[in-house]
C-alpha cells in the first residue's frame, strides 16, 4: 500500500470515527426531541414546525455553506465550526427551560450540520483518488450509521433506567466532546486533504449536464423516500408493530444501512451502473412492504428502507464526486443536498396527504417516482468505475 493510500485510509477512518460519535450525539437527541418538546408544553403544530423547519435549514443552508467553502478555500474552518455548533446545541438542551428555547437549539443543531457537511464531503472526496470513491463514502457512511444506531439506544437506556430527558441530553456531552476532539485530530493529521488528489486540475469547470441529471434523479429518489416519522405513525396507528418494537425496527434499518453502505460502496467501485440501478430498484420496494404488509413484511420493508438510506448517502455522493472538479465540490455537494432535501420535504408532505386519502396511492407514488430516477440516470450515463480504472493503471 502506497503512502498516499495509507494516509487516505487513515484520514477516512478518523473522519468516520468523528461522524460515528456525532451521529450518536444528535440521533440520540432526535429520537426524543418531540417528546421533550411536548413535556415543555409545545403543541403538536409547534413540534411539527420545529422538525420541518429544522430539516429545511439543515438542507437549504448547505448550498450556501458549500459555495462559501469553495470560494474561501477554508474547508477545515467550515467543518470545525459546523461540528462545534452541531455538538454544542445537543447537550445544551438539558438546560432549556421552555419549549421555544429548546426549539431554537434543535434548529441550531441542524444549522451546524448544514455548515460542515459540504466542506467535509469535499475533503473526503479527495481520498477517492486513492481508495475508490464508493469505498470512501461507503466506509464513512457505515461508521456514520453505526453511530445513528447507537444514539437512540443510548437514550432508550437512560429512560429505561428512570433517567429523564435532561439527563439523557447531558450525557450526550461525552460523545459530543469526542467528536470535536476527533475532528481536530483529523485536521492535525491531514491539513490539506487535496494533496491526496495530486495531479488533478484545481480550477473547477463548473457543473456539467451529467451533474444536473444526477441531481434530478436524486430528487426523484428523495421525493419517494418516506420519512420515518410517517412510517412510525403508520405502525402506531395500525398496530402492526407494537410501540416498544418501533424503535427496534428503526435501529434495524440503521444497522442495515451501515452494512449496506460498505457493500454498495465496494460494488460501486466495481460497476457503477449495476450498483445504482440495482440499489434504486431494491430500495423502491420498501413502500408496499411497509405500508401494506404485516409485521414481518414491515420489518423486511425497513431493511430495504435502510438500503435506500445507504444508497443516498454513499452511492449518490460518489457519483457527484466523479463529475465535479475538486475546486467546485463543496458547492456541488451543498447544492445537491439542498435539491435532495427539498424534494424529500415536498414528497414527504405529499405522502402525508396521500396517507389520509389512499395508502395504495401513496405506495404507487413512492415506487413510481423512485423508478423514474432510473430514466435520468440512463440519460446521464456513468463514468468508468474506480476499480476498473485502477486495474488499468496497474497493467
Amino acid at each position: 500500500m502506497s503512502a498516499l493510500r495509507r494516509n487516505a485510509l487513515r484520514f477516512v477512518l478518523i473522519v468516520g470515527t468523528a461522524n460515528l460519535f456525532a451521529d450518536l450525539t444528535y440521533e440520540g437527541a432526535r429520537s426524543v426531541n418531540g417528546q421533550f418538546l411536548a413535556t415543555l408544553g409545545a403543541s403538536a403544530a409547534a413540534v411539527g414546525v420545529t422538525a420541518g423547519f429544522g430539516e429545511l435549514l439543515g438542507y437549504g443552508l448547505r448550498s450556501i455553506a458549500g459555495l462559501i467553502a469553495d470560494r474561501t478555500g477554508r474547508y477545515w474552518l467550515a467543518a470545525i465550526t459546523g461540528y462545534g455548533i452541531n455538538m454544542a446545541a445537543v447537550p445544551a438542551l438539558a438546560l432549556a427551560g421552555n419549549w421555544p428555547l429548546a426549539a431554537i437549539l434543535i434548529m441550531t443543531e441542524r444549522t451546524g450540520r448544514a455548515i460542515r457537511k459540504p466542506a467535509m464531503a469535499a475533503m473526503l472526496s479527495h481520498a477517492g483518488q486513492q481508495m475508490g470513491r464508493g469505498w470512501v463514502f461507503g466506509l464513512n457512511e457505515a461508521l456514520d450509521q453505526a453511530g445513528a444506531t447507537m444514539g437512540p439506544l443510548v437514550m432508550a437506556l437512560v429512560l429505561y433506567t428512570r433517567g429523564g430527558y435532561r439527563q439523557g441530553y447531558a450525557l450526550l456531552v461525552i460523545p459530543a466532546l469526542i467528536t470535536v476532539g476527533t475532528i481536530l485530530a483529523a485536521r492535525q493529521f491531514l491539513p490539506n486533504p487535496r494533496d491526496l488528489e495530486a495531479g488533478h486540475p484545481l480550477q473547477g469547470r463548473g457543473l456539467s449536464r451529467r451533474y444536473w441529471l444526477y441531481m434530478v434523479a436524486a430528487g426523484c429518489i428523495g421525493a419517494g423516500f418516506a420519512d420515518f416519522a410517517l412510517i412510525g405513525y403508520h405502525f402506531e396507528k395500525t398496530h402492526i408493530v407494537s410501540p416498544t418494537l418501533i424503535p427496534i425496527y428503526y435501529a434495524a434499518a440503521m444497522g442495515v444501512g451501515a452494512v449496506g453502505a460498505l457493500i454498495l460502496g465496494r460494488l460501486f467501485d466495481i460497476n457503477q451502473r449495476a450498483t445504482v440501478y440495482g440499489g434504486v430498484i431494491v430500495a423502491a420496494l420498501f413502500a408496499p412492504l411497509v405500508f401494506l404488509g404485516g409485521s414481518a413484511m414491515a420489518l423486511l420493508g425497513m431493511i430495504l428502507w435502510g438500503i435506500g438510506m445507504a444508497l443516498t448517502e454513499s452511492v449518490l455522493l460518489s457519483l457527484v464526486a466523479g463529475v465535479v472538479e475538486p475546486a467546485k465540490r463543496a458547492t456541488a455537494f451543498g447544492l445537491f443536498d439542498t435539491g435532495f432535501g427539498v424534494a424529500w420535504f415536498v414528497g414527504s408532505a405529499l405522502m402525508g396527504v396521500l396517507y389520509q386519502t389512499s395508502i395504495i396511492g401513496l405506495v404507487i407514488f413512492s415506487v413510481l417516482i423512485q423508478l423514474v430516477a432510473l430514466v435520468f440516470f440512463r440519460l446521464a450515463g456513468f463514468g468508468p468505475s474506480d476499480g476498473s480504472r485502477r486495474a488499468r493503471a496497474a497493467r
